[in-house]
C-alpha cells in the first residue's frame, strides 16, 4: 500500500511499525559524508552513531545539521554536536556544520549548499544518513525528494531508549512520538511535500 492511501485516524500499531521502521536497514555501504540531523538529544544518541561510522572509515567527513538552540544550551544543535565530536577525537577539519535549519526539511535544504561547497554536488555518490530509527523514514523521503536524484543513501539509525522498533509501544512517550511521526509523514506525502512510496 502507498503512503498516500493510509488514513491517519485508522492506523494500527502494526501499520505504524511498518510505516516507520521498514526498509531502514544499514547495508554497510560507505559514503562521501555522514549526514547527522540535530535534536534535543542528538548528542546522546545520534553523535555516537556518527563517531562509530567515522571511526570505522565509512566516510571521511561528518556534516552536523541543526540550528535550534535548546533550553539550557548556549549553542545550536550543530555547534554542540561539533564541540562534542571534537572532544571524542574527531578532527575539526573533517567536521562540517549547517546551523540555520529549524526542522527536517530545512536540514536537507540548508545542507545542500554546505555539501556543494565541500564536495560539489555532482561528485557526491552516497550520504550516510544518521537520525533515530523512528525519524529515519521521514528523513530518507525528504532527502530523496529534495536532494539531487543521483545521490544514494545508507540509512544508519541511532536508537534511543523509547522509540525502537521493538519497544515504542511499551511507553506513553514512545507511543506519542511514533503516532505523531506517522501522522506527519502521511500528511506531508498527501500534501505533495514528500515523495509517495509503497509500504510493503
Amino acid at each position: 500500500m502507498y503512503l498516500s492511501k493510509l488514513e491517519t485516524e485508522k492506523l494500527s500499531d502494526r501499520q505504524m511499525t511498518k510505516l516507520l521502521y521498514s526498509d531502514i536497514e544499514d547495508y554497510g555501504k560507505d559514503g562521501d559524508c555522514i549526514f547527522v540531523v540535530g535534536s534535543s538529544k542528538a548528542i546522546h544518541y545520534r553523535l555516537p552513531k556518527a563517531v562509530e561510522l567515522y571511526n570505522a572509515g565509512r566516510a571521511s567527513k561528518i556534516l552536523f545539521s541543526g540550528g535550534v538552540t535548546w533550553s539550557g544550551n548556549d549553542f545550536s544543535e550543530a555547534i554542540s554536536l561539533k564541540k562534542e565530536a571534537i572532544s571524542l577525537g574527531i578532527p575539526e577539519q573533517d567536521i562540517l556544520i549547517e546551523d540555520k535549519s529549524l526542522h527536517t526539511l530545512e536540514n536537507v535544504l540548508a545542507s545542500l549548499l554546505v555539501l556543494d561547497r565541500e564536495f560539489h554536488l555532482y561528485k557526491i555518490n552516497r550520504l550516510l544518513a544518521v537520525t533515530t530509527s523512528y525519524h529515519m523514514k521521514r528523513l530518507h523521503l525528504t532527502l530523496k525528494t529534495y536532494m539531487p536524484s543521483w545521490i544514494n543513501y545508507t540509512l544508519c539509525a541511532a536508537e534511543d531508549n523509547n522509540t525502537r522498533k521493538d519497544n515504542w509501544f511499551l511507553s506513553d512517550l514512545g507511543r506519542k512520538r511514533v503516532q505523531d511521526e506517522s501522522v506527519k509523514l502521511i500528511r506531508y506525502v498527501k500534501q505533495g511535500a514528500l515523495a509517495d512510496v509503497e509500504i510493503k
